[in-house]
């Protein structure tokens, strides 16, 4: 078991964003949270990376608890984060943004070779390296925030909402590129509202409604669940 969450809550304040959420993700797996806005994905996705501290219940990851654990040890210890809207560094170039990603890092010769890594993952980057990460396209900076993200040579990347405000077919293009990063071995934790893109690629899934996980199977199985297709799919 690579990550495990434990009936983890968590506060804004006096609002309890979430109720008891226990998920695992095993090594090598991509698996999706689906829900509406507000059910709490990206709240959960905070609480993973320590942005946010749980009120109550417990995160192991990789066999050690971190529920207590500062969010940059939490990146040295293997959990990357793409963050919702992006967040690329608007001033800095892509080359400055993508050593960014590796500032927990001293490994010199595997930098280099993550960035080359990269760049083939994602060659606009490689024609856009010297230009400031502000003045891309969203489909570009968001290429930049996943290379960023995979500069710390993570054991499990959180992706949250990587379709947001993309037209079709960079839909396409990033999530055949989340495909192709997993099959290359790394675990993907994945937070989408695109339910159908999400679901097809994912090993397995759970939704969320209100803070609470209310269904779970593989992505095959909430793909053609019903209830799922109604309320996530469009589908009646």
């Amino acid at each position: 078991m690579l990550l495990e969450m434990d009936d983890v809550s968590l506060l804004y304040g006096r609002i309890q964003a979430l109720h008891g959420i226990s998920l695992t993700v095993d090594e090598g797996e991509v698996v999706a949270l689906i829900g509406a806005n507000g059910a709490g994905k990206t709240t959960t996705m905070r609480a993973i990376s320590g942005l946010r501290p749980v009120s109550a219940g417990r995160i192991r990851f990789a066999g050690e608890d971190i529920t207590k654990l500062r969010a940059d040890l939490r990146v040295v210890r293997g959990i990357s984060q793409s963050p919702e809207g992006r967040g690329v560094f608007p001033g800095m170039t892509v080359q400055e943004n993508l050593e960014m990603g590796a500032y927990t890092r001293r490994d010199r010769a595997g930098i280099a070779s993550d960035m080359e890594k990269v760049y083939e993952l994602f060659p606009r980057l490689l024609e856009r390296r010297k230009q400031a990460g502000g003045t891309m396209s969203g489909g570009e900076q968001q290429m930049l925030a996943v290379g960023r993200a995979l500069m710390s040579r993570p054991k499990l990347l959180l992706l949250d909402e990587p379709s947001m405000g993309l037209a079709p077919m960079m839909i396409q293009q990033i999530f055949a590129i989340i495909t192709e990063i997993n099959q290359q071995g790394t675990t993907i934790l994945l937070v989408e509202q695109n339910a159908q893109q999400a679901l097809s690629r994912a090993h397995r899934a759970y939704v969320l409604e209100t803070g609470r996980i209310v269904k779970s199977g593989t992505g095959a199985e909430l793909l053609h669940d019903p209830s799922v297709k109604e309320a996530y799919l469009g589908v009646a």
